[in-house]
């Protein structure tokens, strides 16, 4: 994924020079790109320097697998839409020959980089790369550098209402909210209530696991008394655990800041390993 390297690390090191400049008119969006939300004031401020300096960083395209002769955008939407606000005749880019499913990974991992996707963007996102494309949550996992837990985590998000993605995309709402009311019976009438009463992602879980009617905390506690984990600690606790290569645990004390993580280990071997990462 050289190519994305090239249009992350542009503040770092010069940007590469482009195999050709092209008509404006002749580059298309790519019709699968997970983005689909441009904040109307920063696409402005990026006109404005695009007018003044021009396109520093080129766009990747790739010929049109529909139209001969015109260009699909594998990277740099936003400089495309920009470079047409400013009234730009041209566009410079770095032509790639790019399969569709390379595309969509490349998409994804840009605005991954450039934390540019809101969390339903991602979502959606990763979840054209198995449905399309047939990717398991291991291999986009291997692909984009994320962990299993957090592809699945991701994708779990579609499965919430319209209403309460599109408080995603706005901002409305942080993922962590947002996982808390999966299972919730009634996510987008809890969603306005935590948006109003600016709820953090714990007292969010709280609600989630409360009475429809009654508003008193549900019975969620397993047989052993304990109450049943949350997914982002469920999430950390499989960060971790695949990170050390051992077992990881994590009691959170329910209503309080701090708690307990538990490693076990299997060996002496696992031990003088565990001391040698925690010492570095």
């Amino acid at each position: 994924m050289a190519d994305v390297r090239e249009t992350t690390e542009s503040a770092e090191s010069q940007p590469p020079q482009p195999d050709m400049r092209v008509p404006v008119e002749k580059v298309h969006p790519n019709p699968d790109q997970p983005r689909r939300h441009f904040d109307a004031d920063a696409l402005a401020d990026l006109a404005r320097s695009i007018g003044e300096k021009g396109i520093i960083q080129p766009l990747i395209v790739r010929e049109s697998p529909a139209t001969p002769g015109e260009y699909e955008i594998v990277a740099g939407e936003r400089r495309w839409r920009a470079a047409q606000m400013a009234k730009l005749h041209e566009v410079p880019v770095l032509l790639r020959d790019f399969s569709d499913i390379e595309v969509l990974e490349v998409a994804i991992i840009e605005n991954i980089q450039r934390a540019d996707l809101n969390p339903v963007e991602e979502a959606a996102g990763y979840s054209q790369l198995m449905t399309k494309f047939g990717h398991t949550q291991e291999k986009l996992a291997d692909v984009l550098g994320k962990s299993r837990s957090h592809i699945a985590n991701a994708v779990r998000l579609l499965n919430l209402p319209e209403e309460v993605q599109e408080h995603l995309r706005e901002g409305r709402l942080s993922a962590g909210h947002a996982r808390a009311l999966i299972t919730a019976p009634d996510a987008a009438a809890l969603a306005r209530k935590i948006i109003q009463k600016g709820l953090s992602v714990r007292e969010t879980e709280k609600l989630a696991k409360a009475g429809p009617e009654t508003g008193k905390p549900a019975r969620s506690a397993k047989a052993g008394g304990k109450p049943e984990k949350d997914a982002d600690t469920k999430a950390l606790e499989s960060d971790l655990s695949a990170a050390l290569s051992m077992k990881v645990q994590i009691d959170h004390t329910p209503g309080q800041e701090g708690g307990a993580l538990t490693i076990r280990y299997t060996s002496l071997d696992d031990l003088d390993r565990l001391m040698g990462l925690l010492s570095a």
